[in-house]
């Protein structure tokens, strides 16, 4: 308690949606019960990002996933914030010179969530229902399964696409379990979609804790917070993503499942149209989980061609 009474306020970076904001309340919670520290000396400050700014195009025609972390990492290099708080699909693969990902939390629930109000399964969809996603590869694998489907454009955060779903704008949508958990809105599922029948993206349901790579006191005070399992799966998918070159105007999906000294790498790769995929698996001993990664990404690349990513379909 003593190291909390001399503390300096922890000053916790993130976007301000009501999921970002869960997130970082997480966080904050858990630097409370690991240090003693009050709420006041966690506070939270809000960022508002280009991506949360832009609403009238696609990201993919926008700059990509840099768009939600862009000003968060400009804050924390000017030394305004101490950490960020990052869902890390959202991270792009490559960070700014200075800043490192030090921690992740436990990760959630990895699957998409098909909502409907009106169907009870994304099988029972009639031909020509509308879907509402703003995820490429979510329109592209749902054009992958079903071509029947028309894919319709659904920017905002939960609570908007909920609406909009609600105002009747699509029939269906797709959105993360873990975000819906830890909105406590699980009960808004229709139906939890298999890894197998849909991959998640690379770092779905992980968040990451982003600082100064040369802040050792704030790394220090975030040890306890780490999970290994998440760190080693967050490593190696989105080592996967960084063979591939992916962004979000590429539809890349990938996922490391651990048991026990086992691992498992799933990865797969469309065309924006959904016409095309490619899937690949790798096992191996967990400690070889990033090689087993890249050897899938290698597969990929070698399968695909040049020109696999080149046809567009102008859905998002």
């Amino acid at each position: 308690m003593a190291q909390a009474a001399a503390q300096k306020t922890i000053r916790i970076g993130t976007r301000g949606s009501p999921l970002a904001l869960a997130q970082a309340e997480d966080v904050r919670a858990r630097l409370m019960a690991a240090h003693g520290f009050s709420h006041q000396q966690c506070e939270i400050v809000v960022i508002k990002t280009s991506g949360d700014r832009i609403v009238d195009r696609p990201l993919s025609e926008a700059g990509g996933k840099g768009l939600f972390t862009k000003e968060i990492e400009e804050a924390l290099l000017g030394g305004s914030i101490d950490l960020a708080v990052h869902s890390m699909k959202d991270m792009p693969t490559e960070l700014p010179t200075g800043l490192a990902i030090v921690c992740m939390l436990p990760r959630e629930d990895v699957r998409d969530a098909f909502i409907s109000l009106k169907y009870k399964t994304f099988a029972e969809l009639p031909q020509g229902a509308a879907l509402g996603t703003s995820s490429l590869r979510r329109a592209s694998q749902a054009a992958w399964a079903r071509p029947d489907l028309n894919i319709v454009g659904f920017r905002g955060n939960v609570q908007t696409r909920l609406a909009k779903l609600a105002a009747g704008v699509a029939d269906a949508t797709f959105l993360a379990v873990a975000g819906l958990n830890r909105l406590g809105m699980a009960d808004r599922i229709t139906q939890a979609i298999s890894t197998e029948a849909m991959l998640p993206a690379v770092a779905q349901g992980a968040v990451g804790i982003e600082i100064r790579e040369n802040d050792a006191p704030t790394r220090k005070l975030l040890v306890p917070l780490d999970d290994a399992h998440t760190t080693a799966a967050d490593t190696a998918e989105r080592l996967f993503l960084r063979r591939l070159e992916g962004s979000c105007r590429t539809p890349i999906a990938g996922l490391v499942e651990f048991s026990g000294d086992h691992v498992t790498f799933r990865g797969q790769i469309l065309t924006p149209d959904g016409r095309e995929s490619l899937s690949v698996t790798r096992s191996g001993a967990a400690a070889e989980a990033c090689s087993l990664a890249e050897d899938a990404a290698n597969e990929l690349l070698g399968q695909a061609g040049r020109h696999f990513f080149a046809v567009q379909t102008g859905k998002t």
